[in-house]
């Protein structure tokens, strides 16, 4: 699947804070309307939190305090403009009363246990939040009376990876070498038998997603190529990196974020979706378009154009296992969904990396301001360019 269209990056918008036009996108799903986030202090939980708000939700998010320095939260402001719990999806009784509560409209559930070097450290915490964290979830929302909308974030390193070159679909075997990856496919193997078993009859209507390598500005976290990158260019050192023949669907984060949203909004207002559509009550894969899946040297390398440096071969024979090809197939998103990607993936490292030396460039007491600034002219971008490919979830209802 191609991508639709290349946009021009970090536009010259006059209020990219202005409700009025992203308000209409998503049917208008999320105007006044109340949504839990969990993980809302991490990378893709920050950049959701901010969307919803453009959106004129009403947000809560529920997670562990950041885990990095900087952090997109902070940087965001964003304990300031959400109701901020902090919590633990380990500890059942403090999320279930957080989720009581908050009698949410919608709920996206992203905390988690992400890095796949980490879990092989700390395998019995990437089990226990990944795996156990989703299940006190999901024991919370069954207490729940009101019709909700919950999506479930799990990844697309979910499946029994074959190491073969086409795309995995919502039907393939689920599985995972480590830790990490088993952690998530048992979530999701959790999160269908509960939506069978409790779900079926409820006002709560679930889904979980599952998505490729995401990137984009804002994210710091340790062992992840891009944030690695990054911070060896601003150093002016030279970028190592473990292993460059790894291939990855990369997507920017505004990706699979507008598929969270579209399905939360189908989910919440069916007649949203296409014609003859009833159920949406299942697991979707988000992933890029297919020339996006390249490898890791080719990632660097695209990044090195936008901002001039140099990277060496650092791979270690004996290094923790790591799946070396992945990608995954959307069909069941496009066709039953209408959503494709926007952004192809020059673009999406473009966006990426003029974010992060936006915010590089300027003193530390701006940064806060200019990486919302950057944030929201990007939203509005991405959500322009979406709507000129005509894209479903760009129209009101």
């Amino acid at each position: 699947m191609e991508s639709l269209v290349k946009p021009k990056v970090m536009p010259s918008i006059p209020n990219p804070g202005d409700a009025k036009r992203p308000r209409e996108t998503f049917g208008g799903a999320f105007v006044g309307k109340k949504v839990f986030v969990t993980g809302h202090t991490g990378f893709k939980g920050a950049w959701l939190c901010e969307w919803l708000l453009a959106l004129g939700a009403k947000v809560t998010g529920f997670s562990l305090p950041p885990n990095t320095k900087p952090a997109l939260f902070e940087q965001l402001e964003l304990a300031r403009r959400v109701k901020h719990i902090e919590g633990d999806i380990r500890d059942a009784k403090i999320l279930g009363r957080a989720v009581a509560t908050a009698k949410p409209d919608f709920v996206f559930h992203l905390a988690a246990q992400s890095l796949v070097r980490l879990s092989y450290e700390q395998p019995v915490e990437t089990y226990a939040t990944n795996v156990m964290g989703t299940v006190h979830l999901l024991e919370a929302l069954r207490g729940l009376k009101n019709p909700c909308a919950a999506i479930l974030v799990t990844t697309d390193k979910c499946y029994e990876n074959r190491e073969w070159l086409y795309g995995y679909r919502e039907n393939d075997p689920l599985g995972g070498h480590d830790p990490y990856s088993s952690s998530k496919a048992a979530a999701e193997i959790a999160i269908a038998a509960y939506r069978r078993s409790f779900f079926a009859n409820h006002p709560v209507r679930l889904a979980s997603v599952r998505a490729g390598n995401v990137i984009g500005g804002g994210d710091w976290a340790k062992d992840r190529i891009v944030p690695d990158c990054i911070r060896a260019l601003q150093a002016g050192r030279t970028i190592a990196v473990r292993n460059k023949h790894a291939t990855r669907p990369w997507q920017h984060v505004l990706e699979p974020l507008s598929g969270y949203l579209w399905l939360g909004a189908v989910l919440s207002k069916p007649s949203l979706a296409p014609a003859g559509i009833e159920n949406c009550c299942s697991a979707f894969n988000f992933g890029p378009s297919l020339e996006s899946n390249c490898n890791v040297a080719r990632l660097v390398e695209e990044i090195l154009r936008h901002w001039p440096g140099r990277w060496a071969d650092q791979s270690n024979p004996k290094a923790v296992h790591e799946a070396s090809l992945l990608n995954l197939a959307t069909d069941k998103a496009h066709h039953l969904l209408g959503w494709k990607p926007v952004w192809n993936f020059s673009t999406t490292v473009e966006a990426s990396v003029g974010w992060y030396r936006g915010v590089s460039t300027v003193p530390a007491s701006k940064s806060g301001a200019t990486a919302r600034l950057l944030t929201q002219q990007l939203i509005a971008e991405y959500s322009a360019r979406a709507a000129e490919a005509g894209l479903r979830w760009t129209k009101s209802a």
